[in-house]
């Protein structure tokens, strides 16, 4: 269905592309990451990479889920300050969005890991919903 000038009334918001990170250039190997959180609290790339490299580390989940959870509402904030109304895609094919996507990952897992399974299913169907793309990269069993 279009409206009288053409625009197509049942197309979906455009999708959300974040600025680049600011912390992203100092994610380098051997960076401290800790360090780049407290130069960059706003970062969620840098929030992250604490939460992966705990994940990959084996930690505690609830270590990784309070990582991935600031991660997550750090970029809710970025994501509202960049036009996102609340849904929408967020393509896993422009990278600055993928600190939020990742966050967003590893909090549904972290989150099911602890027995947050009404939590869990909300942020897998929210990252579905986002991005396919980044879904598929971010849980796939490869």
């Amino acid at each position: 269905m279009t409206s009288l000038t053409g625009n197509d009334l049942m197309a979906g918001p455009p999708p959300t592309h974040l600025p680049e990170d600011p912390a992203a250039a100092e994610l380098v190997p051997g960076a401290d990451a800790m360090d780049v959180v407290r130069r960059h609290p706003e970062s969620p790339l840098a929030w992250a990479t604490l939460a992966t490299l705990a994940a990959d580390q084996e930690d505690d989940p609830v270590t990784i889920y309070a990582y991935a959870r600031v991660g997550y509402h750090r970029s809710l904030d970025l994501l509202r300050r960049n036009g996102w109304k609340g849904h929408g895609p967020v393509p896993w094919e422009h990278e600055p969005n993928r600190g939020f996507l990742t966050c967003l990952a590893l909090l549904a897992l972290a989150a099911e890991a602890i027995g947050e399974t009404a939590e869990a299913e909300r942020c897998f169907g929210f990252l579905r919903d986002s991005s396919q793309t980044g879904y598929d990269a971010l849980l796939s069993e490869d």
